[in-house]
């Protein structure tokens, strides 16, 4: 116990020195606020408006109720947790955290997952896409992705059982939770690549083929331009954001390399920052969105009905 006691008043030294609280609170909230009011403009859009509703849009509808409830469960329990230098009687409030956390953000990768193969049929099989993701099999593959993340887990969090973890650090560096990144990133990030490579290697095809027939050069610019430009973007969000996380807390598991905590603690904000950008990445890139968006927040669907609205129109 006295050993305990050590450790608690090591870790309220060392908490004070580097974490300003009201500093936290503000960058804390603010970061909430924009995960839930961006994601709820998706979900408000995309159950209201009947032009939405479509298999991808679902799949969208999926990645931001797991964003949202990022911003509102895991970051403000995160926040209060790491202001705290000691946390023996909220064991239970810790081990809840870690369990919303790992569901949600595998939850999040994974639907991140989803959306690239849903976008794989429809610019690579483009003639049995409609039949392939319908309604039946979107359905189908935001349940396996809730599951998979659910059981993962309850995996992680049960192994972890025994552990003691006086200070409630906001990642989980153990040997015995070591697979769970394997398949809660790292899997789900080679198949984003490959898939989304092999998108971009049919696009080029299909904007050479365009070409071949209008004879227009400028219409094969144009194509492969925004091609390049979607693609970096949404590899490039996912990336920045979780690779940083994911490859420190392996390092910092296999005792390779030592990296201080705060500084995997500042990477794994960094990864809930993406829920915070998905909205913009898959939603507000795309015209249908902003005008719906546009709607809602100009307050227009409390003065009339909208549902069936055409939202192709600016």
């Amino acid at each position: 116990m006295v050993k305990d006691h050590h450790l608690c008043n090591e870790s309220a030294q060392l908490h004070g020195q580097t974490v300003t609280s009201y500093v936290l609170d503000v960058v804390v909230v603010s970061l909430s606020l924009l995960i839930i009011c961006g994601n709820l403009l998706v979900i408000i859009s995309v159950i209201y408006f009947k032009q939405l509703h479509t298999p991808t849009n679902f799949l969208i509808l999926s990645l931001a109720v797991t964003d949202l409830l990022v911003g509102a469960l895991v970051l403000p329990f995160s926040a209060i947790l790491s202001m705290s230098s000691c946390w023996y009687s909220g064991y239970l409030l810790c081990k809840m955290r870690d369990l919303f956390d790992i569901l949600l953000c595998a939850s999040s990768i994974l639907n991140l997952c989803c959306i690239s193969i849903d976008r794989y049929y429809a610019v690579c099989h483009p003639l049995t896409y409609k039949s392939k993701m319908n309604g039946c099999v979107t359905l189908t593959i935001i349940l396996v992705s809730w599951t998979l993340s659910a059981l993962l887990a309850i995996a992680i969090n049960v192994r972890g059982k025994g552990e003691e973890n006086l200070n409630c650090e906001i990642f989980v560096a153990t040997k015995e939770s070591s697979p769970g990144p394997i398949f809660a990133f790292y899997i789900p990030a080679i198949i984003i690549l490959t898939i989304y490579l092999k998108i971009l290697t049919v696009a080029k095809g299909q904007a050479r083929r365009i070409q071949n027939t209008l004879k227009s050069e400028a219409a094969l610019s144009k194509m492969e331009k925004k091609a390049n430009v979607t693609l970096t973007i949404v590899l490039g969000v996912f990336l920045i954001c979780w690779t940083p996380f994911f490859v420190s807390q392996g390092l910092y598991s296999m005792g390779r390399l030592t990296i201080p905590i705060v500084v995997i603690e500042a990477f794994k904000w960094l990864g809930w920052s993406n829920s915070m950008l998905n909205p913009l990445v898959y939603a507000f890139f795309y015209r249908w969105f902003r005008n719906a968006f546009t709607i809602i927040i100009s307050g227009k669907i409390f003065q009339g009905n909208f549902t069936s609205a055409n939202l192709c129109h600016s």
